[in-house]
């Protein structure tokens, strides 16, 4: 009986080992599984993902309420049917007041979809230049660069994400420079003369930030290239007819470069101003002006063309009064400085508009006159990528001189001391942002997508959000100036100025000048525009048409001028 517990107990203390042992085995499997996987993702941490790399000023840019999913909620307005067959009490500023929350979750579906589609679509003219990714030019050399007082004093290009050798030589090929130069790995300057101060090529060492290994300047250096490329890849710009205008009275004074050549041609004068890097080309009988537009000859007053008809082959003296004006493709660079406010601003000023109103272009427009970078609610990297610093610095810094911002809430409006209200029709708003959000800042929607039923789910959505931004700018806003996007196109320097007065800031004549001869900028939409394309049906126009009448009752009571009478179809 001894002898078999005994046998018992020896069995039990084997199987009590191995079941340890196995224990033992599995927590140690168990353990170096755990550290296998905790490896994997810190290393796929430390990478990060493209998106991250690519625009690390998101996290700090962006509200949490652009973060939002885009997935409509069960309060978003999604009934087509009662927002196309509306009563008529339902288009008063109460009722509209009343859909804020509706409209807020709107505006948080649109600022997710505006971070997920910064990127532009590109034109076929762009893509291939990105398909080069080898320049063709000379490598000049590494030479001192001061963004104030620039060696290549011609344009000024930015493209902070995707900047190659190429791209800087193609753009400055396009514009008739001579030279492309690189600096700090995404900035792109163009000239038609060396600089003159050399510097050693180690000093040379950033990366383009869009092609490894490669080249493009350094901190206070400049990577220099011939722009004379083959002449099958060098697309020109033609040669823009700006009219016929009444000769100043002593041109020489006028103008700080001439020519006099027998049987003068455009394109002669044109090459000639372009390598001594002015935007316009004068021409009067043989003889050839180069300059700007400034106070003596600003371009406002053009003449009949008929008086110009003998000017390039005569010289009496009705050829003598006047002269044919040509834009060169040089830039006029006396208003492409600008920087970050030197002290913070004690007054904080928005820039508001409904989306697809032009705040783009009006922010080209201000930071262009002032010399002043404009801020950001949101964080567009594609904005960004473009030069509009301000972008990726935060909003409430105060650095800037205006922050957008496409907010309408009571709390959102009070934040701001003053703003300017940028009011476009809404039928181009509609149609601008629809452009937007299917093929970036600079592209058209497709034909497809206009027929799809994206478009009317759009307009139901977005239409009575026009209203409400007015309506509740007007109501909320501490000091506004009301600009009309159709006023700031017809009469640019003028308005300009109300803006410029509205910022507290003093501008010359000359730099507004430059802004207008500039006024497009690179923010005018490409490619093949919809040809007598009426996407409104009837329902949309009756729609939209009460929201007008509501929002210019608004402005009138406000003792603001009303809208103008072009918003409404006839």
């Amino acid at each position: 009986m001894a002898k078999a517990f005994f046998r018992l107990q020896k069995f039990l203390r084997r199987i009590q080992f191995v079941l340890f042992f196995l224990t033992a085995a599995y927590l140690m499997a168990g353990s170096l599984l755990l550290l296998q996987r905790t490896r994997l993702v810190i290393q796929q941490g430390s990478r990060g993902s493209p998106t991250e790399q690519e625009e690390p000023g998101r996290a700090r840019g962006t509200e949490p309420r652009s973060l939002q999913s885009p997935r409509p909620g069960p309060g978003l307005p999604g009934n087509a049917g009662a927002l196309q067959e509306p009563a008529p009490e339902r288009h008063s500023p109460h009722w509209l007041a009343s859909r804020n929350s509706e409209l807020r979750q709107l505006r948080r579906r649109w600022l997710h979809r505006l971070g997920s589609e910064q990127e532009p679509q590109q034109s076929p003219g762009s893509k291939a230049m990105k398909l080069t990714a080898e320049h063709k030019g000379t490598y000049m050399g590494c030479f001192t660069h001061d963004s104030r007082e620039r060696t290549l004093r011609g344009a000024v290009f930015y493209d902070l994400r995707k900047m190659t050798v190429a791209h800087c030589q193609e753009a400055c090929a396009e514009r008739a420079y001579s030279y492309a130069g690189l600096a700090h790995g995404a900035e792109c300057y163009c000239g038609n003369s060396l600089p003159a101060s050399a510097a050693p090529g180690r000093e040379c060492s950033s990366e383009c930030r869009g092609q490894r290994g490669s080249v493009c300047g350094g901190l206070g250096r400049l990577s220099v290239y011939s722009a004379q490329l083959r002449p099958a890849a060098r697309p020109r710009r033609n040669v823009i007819y700006r009219g016929c205008f009444r000769a100043p009275e002593n041109l020489t004074d006028t103008f700080p470069a001439s020519l006099i050549q027998p049987n003068l041609t455009v394109e002669m004068c044109s090459e000639f101003c372009s390598k001594k890097e002015f935007p316009l080309a004068v021409i009067r009988g043989q003889e050839c002006h180069c300059g700007f537009p400034t106070g003596r000859f600003s371009l406002r007053e053009g003449a009949d063309g008929q008086r110009c008809s003998g000017t390039r082959n005569s010289s009496g003296a009705a050829a003598g009064q006047y002269c044919l004006v040509y834009q060169t493709p040089v830039q006029d660079t006396r208003c492409t400085d600008r920087k970050f406010l030197t002290t913070k601003s004690k007054v904080f000023v928005a820039l508001s508009s409904f989306p697809g109103a032009g705040n783009t272009w009006a922010r080209h427009l201000i930071e262009h006159a002032t010399g002043y970078y404009t801020g950001s609610y949101y964080f567009d990297g594609a904005l960004y990528n473009k030069g509009f610093k301000g972008e990726k610095d935060h909003w409430r810094s105060r650095r800037t001189i205006c922050v957008k911002t496409h907010e309408s809430g009571k709390t959102e409006i009070e934040m701001f001391d003053s703003a300017i209200l940028l009011i476009r029709n809404p039928y181009k708003s509609l149609m601008a942002e629809f452009n937007r959000k299917y093929a970036g800042h600079l592209g058209y929607a497709t034909d497809r997508t206009w027929k799809s039923k994206e478009w009317p789910d759009f307009v139901n959505s977005y239409a009575s959000w026009w209203a409400s931004h007015v309506l509740e700018w007007l109501k909320y806003g501490k000091r506004l100036l009301v600009v009309h996007y159709e006023e700031l196109k017809q009469s640019l320097i003028p308005k300009l100025k109300e803006m410029v007065e509205f910022l507290n800031v003093t501008v010359t004549e000359d730099r507004l000048l430059c802004v207008e001869n500039n006024r497009d900028g690179n923010f005018k939409r490409s490619g093949a525009k919809q040809k007598n394309f009426e996407p409104f049906t009837q329902e949309m126009k009756e729609l939209i048409n009460k929201y007008i009448l509501t929002v210019d009752e608004a402005l009138r009571g406000r003792n603001f001028s009303g809208l103008p009478r072009e918003y409404v179809p006839r």
